[in-house]
């Protein structure tokens, strides 16, 4: 199964809140219009991202990264690879490189959001596919190129630094643990 087809699976399965069914459809009808390119950096008119919020819920906390270009505290999360199996893997792997924590596991049941935003660049915007990786309990994080700083926030912290698209992620994730 191709990456686009995965996406595509992963979105008509998607149960997201209510207030997502619209923006899954644009996702679909995205993905119906430019076909496999839909998914690559390249496709200037957007293109399909995979993401993954680290959480780790004995702690009651999440760690984000303070993203070099957007100098703004975010999600683990970025593009897709010809490497990447599926959009899970995809986010697992983003996931696993900005955190620099081993063993991350996506929480079960698939995407936790759908967030659209737009981008500068070339491109106009990214649709992203929003997961949760649950952090072991001896969680180390490391620093990466893409970071300026990576920090562990509290679930009532993330308000305080994090934009809206970024707080919704911990809400639903929350709901889903």
């Amino acid at each position: 199964m191709s990456l686009h087809d995965d996406a595509v699976l992963v979105l008509k399965e998607y149960e997201g809140q209510d207030d997502q069914a619209e923006l899954r459809q644009a996702y679909l009808d995205h993905l119906s219009a430019h076909g496999e390119a839909g998914m690559w950096k390249a496709c200037t008119a957007g293109h399909v991202t995979a993401s993954a919020l680290v959480v780790d819920p004995s702690r009651g906390r999440v760690l984000l990264t303070l993203h070099r270009k957007l100098r703004m505290w975010l999600q683990m999360g970025g593009h897709c690879e010809p490497g990447d199996t599926s959009l899970a893997a995809a986010a697992l792997r983003e996931a696993t490189e900005e955190s620099g924590v081993p063993g991350l596991t996506l929480l079960p049941g698939g995407p936790v959001r759908l967030d659209r935003h737009p981008i500068p660049g070339p491109c106009t915007r990214h649709l992203d596919v929003q997961y949760a990786a649950l952090a072991p309990s001896d969680a180390v994080e490391a620093i990466s190129d893409e970071s300026l700083d990576l920090r562990w926030f509290a679930y009532d912290e993330v308000a305080d630094v994090a934009d809206e698209s970024v707080v919704r992620l911990v809400e639903a994730t929350r709901a889903r643990l």
